[in-house]
């Protein structure tokens, strides 16, 4: 299926690492020239070295904090200069975990940065080049916990649960532009991060944190939140519905939060 990205430009964030890296790499092979907006001079060109040599005719790393309104303006400025208009935006940038009674307010406040504002900046840097492309999409990144709460994730899911909202109110608001707006809610995806953060716990109850089987069965018996499917994701397969959602073939899906999860118990 052809899903129309030839000429196309497209903005990640977090497009260094992870799920975001996933989305850039799928979105270049696709033949997008894709923008990569993370921290870290060193990933982002040799990302971009990457996404070149996938098919993308052109790819921009552009190091930015995404929690700094000046930073994010200057880069879609970079990119208005250099494409003069924008496809698609993806935000996958969100906070880490932490208890309720371990989290200061800075904690609450930096949280709401990353998992929400982050997006909201993006978005309002974003809209005047996304007006002029003949086609826009943006997707933003909810997460599977504002519908299955987990107690080590209060302020990031409330975080999310709040992207989700603005997310909704921008499909409306954007709608008749022709600017579509979605949200996409990952479940338990085994990416790099999360091998190495976990894998003394997971080598302490003789589980492997890069297998997709044991890190749902470490999920399972922990949180007891397991898959339908009997794994965890990986972040190629949320890459391949965001690639779907943000692309011009996709016509009428707007306001939608997706999940992408492995099948559970709520839709």
């Amino acid at each position: 299926m052809d899903l129309g990205y030839s000429n196309a430009t497209a903005a990640v964030t977090g497009g260094t690492k992870g799920m975001g890296r996933a989305i850039a790499e799928c979105l270049a092979t696709e033949g997008a020239r894709v923008a990569v907006l993370a921290r870290g001079r060193e990933a982002l060109d040799e990302t971009v070295d990457t996404l070149l040599r996938l098919g993308s005719p052109d790819a921009l790393g552009l190091e930015v904090d995404v929690s700094d309104t000046f930073m994010v303006d200057a880069a879609f400025t970079a990119i208005d200069l250099r494409w003069n208009a924008l496809n698609v935006l993806v935000n996958t940038v969100g906070p880490g975990a932490g208890r309720f009674e371990h989290l200061t307010d800075a904690d609450w406040l930096a949280a709401f940065e990353l998992g929400c504002l982050s997006a909201v900046r993006c978005v309002r840097a974003a809209l005047p080049l996304m007006r002029r492309a003949e086609w826009a999409r943006i997707v933003n990144f909810s997460a599977h916990s504002i519908q299955r709460q987990s107690e080590i994730l209060p302020a990031y899911t409330a975080s999310k649960a709040a992207l989700a909202s603005v997310s909704k109110n921008l499909s409306k608001s954007l709608a008749p532009e022709g600017i579509l707006v979605n949200t996409v809610s990952p479940g338990t995806i085994v990416t790099a991060s999360f091998t190495e953060n976990l894998r003394d716990v997971f080598v302490a109850r003789g589980l492997d944190a890069s297998d997709p089987h044991d890190v749902m069965r470490w999920i399972d018996e922990v949180f007891h939140q397991p898959a339908d499917i009997g794994r965890a994701g990986l972040p190629e397969e949320i890459a391949t519905v965001v690639a779907f959602l943000a692309s011009r073939r996709n016509g009428y899906v707007t306001g939608a939060n997706i999940n992408v999860d492995g099948g559970s118990d709520f839709v």
